[in-house]
């Protein structure tokens, strides 16, 4: 087993990020802990289950914040996506779940991304909203720009947005630009 620490600090906002990343034969655990003070400041964590493949499984939320106490599990069945035990027939299709809250979830499509100049992958995602708990399907692209490089697109429920990442060679976020930057720990 891997385990590997990484933090991002917001750029948008002021906030930062704690991520546990454990890596087994069997699949991936990621655990982390969300301190923001955007809308009157809130705690969030949250907690991914992956294949292998670095497919999501599940994702658990759960938020603290002067709205008070929730929390949302979206899980990948064979039937297709439940939210908190029940069906979304308005997901189907969608092939990852995206959190608006970290950069640790655009590694799963970024993997998948053709690493040749000017192919891109289009996906739905999952896209869930870690303010308000909700969910809703929506529609990214990631453009290869080179080595270490993507392009998000968004084109689906913030159309227009578009942000360059840098990424490691695990495709984990380094920086994206406008809201995340990766920090270094000390050695």
């Amino acid at each position: 087993m891997t385990t590997t620490v990484l933090f991002w600090r917001r750029l948008d906002v002021q906030g930062l990020e704690r991520l546990e990343l454990s890596i087994e034969p069997d699949g991936i655990v990621a655990t982390s802990t969300v301190l923001c003070l955007e809308n009157g400041g809130f705690r969030l964590d949250h907690q991914w289950q992956l294949d292998p493949e670095w497919q999501a499984r599940s994702v658990t939320v759960e938020r603290w914040g002067l709205a008070g106490h929730g929390v949302l599990r979206l899980q990948r069945t064979r039937q297709g996506w439940q939210v908190n035990g029940s069906p979304r027939s308005d997901l189907d299709g969608a092939e990852e779940p995206d959190l608006s809250v970290t950069p640790f979830c655009n590694t799963f499509p970024i993997r998948r991304t053709p690493t040749v100049a000017g192919q891109s992958l289009t996906l739905d995602t999952a896209f869930i909203d870690g303010s308000a708990l909700t969910v809703s399907r929506s529609r990214q692209r990631y453009d290869w720009q080179g080595p270490g490089r993507v392009r998000f697109v968004d084109l689906g429920l913030s159309m227009g947005f578009e942000a360059d990442l840098v990424v490691d060679e695990a495709g984990l976020v380094v920086r994206y630009q406008y809201l995340f930057e990766r920090i270094a720990l000390p050695a």
